[in-house]
């Protein structure tokens, strides 16, 4: 499985635990969060000022 700009940060760290480390690198430091349950990874990078591809291609990359 892939993953997605429209997967919720709660599916990715469920799916693949190991993609915490990258969302922190990023500055991501609410992976753990209630809102990151329902927010998926595309509004995130948007919410942190992130390029959402440099994160798709890390996080793809960890898994």
């Amino acid at each position: 499985m892939k993953i997605t700009k429209n997967m919720t940060i709660g599916e990715l760290i469920r799916t693949y635990p190991q993609t915490a480390r990258v969302l922190m690198s990023f500055g991501m430091g609410c992976v753990g969060c209630p809102s990151s349950q329902g927010e998926t990874l595309e509004e995130a990078a948007m919410v942190h000022a992130m390029d959402i591809d440099e994160l798709m291609k890390a996080l793809n990359e960890a898994v």
